[in-house]
């Protein structure tokens, strides 16, 4: 008899990237669970119910019980459905290493970008690229293999989903050029790998919303600063 794992609702917008990382981990495990569409400027009292510390998404709720913040949802992905496509490695270590890379990732790639990208004032759009271009050359020297995760995707591959697909959307809507096959040719066959994976490519948003998305940010930052 198959285990009953007990009913899963998953907050989330279409493009939010920390959403969608909620969702490439459900649908990699082949998790049965209720979409709720999240409109950010008029949220709903599920979503305040489930997350009134944060008020956003993503928000997991599994068996009645909400949790927010798309690491630890991730993790708990993890453990409760463990057996079906693994996301954290089984060594300690290795387990340690995976979860500092991802933290990493939201703690100083992250950043960095956004200061590159939406930054009005010149010295500090270049001293984010400086930061941005240190901290891919750190993910660089880490990839071994096809993904992070060896042969499969794993926690740092999800995590790093936002250098993949919304990093490319973002240099094309402000001109940045961060990411290039000459400077860091793994990450971005990485990139690729992990864009073109089957179940990841049906999450992904279409890209020139996305693009359309960054630019009308862009113009906005730059008008203000006038």
């Amino acid at each position: 008899m198959a285990k009953d794992y007990g009913e899963v609702k998953f907050f989330g917008t279409v493009g939010s990237p920390f959403a969608k990382r909620v969702q490439i981990a459900l649908d990699l495990k082949g998790v049965q669970y209720t979409y709720f569409e999240e409109d950010l400027r008029n949220k709903s009292e599920l979503l305040l119910k489930y997350n009134p510390i944060h008020k956003k998404v993503p928000v997991l709720v599994h068996k009645g019980r909400p949790l927010a913040e798309s690491l630890v949802i991730l993790e708990y992905i993890d453990e409760i459905w463990g057996s079906n496509h693994p996301l954290l490695p089984q060594q300690p270590y290795d387990k340690a290493l995976a979860r500092f890379w991802s933290r990493f990732i939201d703690d100083k790639c992250l950043p960095a970008i956004l200061k590159a990208a939406f930054t009005a004032n010149k010295e500090e759009r270049e001293k984010g690229s400086e930061e941005s271009l240190e901290a891919l050359e750190y993910l660089e020297n880490e990839l071994k293999d096809k993904f992070f995760g060896g042969e499969s995707i794993g926690l740092v591959d999800i995590a790093a989903s936002y250098l993949a697909f919304w990093l490319p959307a973002i240099e094309e809507a402000v001109g940045l050029k961060l990411l290039t096959s000459d400077k860091f040719p793994k990450l971005h066959k990485w990139g690729q790998e992990f864009t073109n994976h089957p179940v990841v490519k049906k999450t992904l948003p279409q890209r020139e919303k996305v693009v359309g998305f960054f630019k009308a940010r862009y113009a906005s930052i730059i008008a203000a600063s006038k």
